[in-house]
């Protein structure tokens, strides 16, 4: 065991086990006092705790992880983090911190940035990288980043084509979106504010129509209008709010 959680604060170990368990990291509990045993590289504890240890992280929140995880690595930091993004309904996440990946998610839908937001804070300085593809659900996600992040925050832009593998010549599942989310960070990229990247075109009428068969497909009997169907394409509304708002409209 590398890691040992060792304090009589219940808070600092709920937040310790819990992180721990989510990063399959093995560690060992011990009260305040019990010999550490010499296999141990780094002790979890509260700043109210009174442990003798040379490597020692205090664990005020969940944010502890990373400088868990550089002691480990035995590095004073992390020199480049990217959080990337794969667009889609339910776009893959990403963090690679200096080429290795350090954790993965996956977002419910394109307008679940609350994660994002929690990354960035949890490793600051890091650099957002979002796929070009998926162009309806990655303007829904610039712009609900938009509005938290500011318009003129700067992005990277990454030309996904092949990032996403095929298995069996099928095309899907979380863990593809994730695998393509990993590639995106590891590709170059140009840079652009969210507020380049929002500059839609209109629709075209090919786009409309095929948003309108979707929309047939997905609830089984409802063809949306092709205003709705716009506000889809332009990200105004998901698929999912659309073919609500044609149901209520038509009672």
């Amino acid at each position: 065991m590398r890691v040992a959680i060792v304090t009589a604060d219940p808070r600092v170990y709920y937040i310790a086990t819990k992180v721990l368990k989510e990063y399959r990291i093995p560690f060992l509990s011990l009260r305040v006092g019990e010999k550490i045993p010499y296999d141990v590289e780094v002790v979890l504890t509260g700043e109210r705790d009174r442990v003798e240890f040379p490597v020692k992280v205090v664990v005020r929140d969940e944010n502890f992880i990373d400088e868990l995880l550089v002691r480990l690595e035995g590095r004073e930091r992390f020199r480049k983090v990217f959080i990337a993004i794969d667009p889609g309904e339910r776009p893959g996440l990403s963090v690679v911190a200096d080429g290795k990946v350090v954790e993965v998610h996956q977002l419910r839908n394109p307008r679940d940035v609350g994660p994002v937001m929690s990354l960035l804070e949890k490793y600051p300085g890091a650099r957002i990288k979002v796929g070009h593809g998926a162009k309806r659900q990655r303007v829904m996600m610039l712009k609900a980043l938009g509005r938290l992040l500011g318009y003129d925050y700067p992005i990277i832009v990454v030309n996904e084509r092949g990032t996403t593998p095929k298995v069996g010549g099928v095309e899907g599942s979380a863990v593809l979106d994730i695998v393509a989310s990993i590639n995106i960070s590891l590709r170059p990229g140009r840079e652009v504010t969210i507020g380049q990247l929002l500059e839609v075109k209109e629709p075209t009428k090919r786009e409309i129509e095929d948003i309108k068969r979707r929309s047939r497909e997905l609830s089984g009997n409802i063809t949306i209008t092709s205003r709705l169907a716009r506000e889809v394409a332009l990200g105004n509304l998901t698929l999912d709010e659309a073919i609500e708002l044609h149901r209520r409209r038509s009672r």
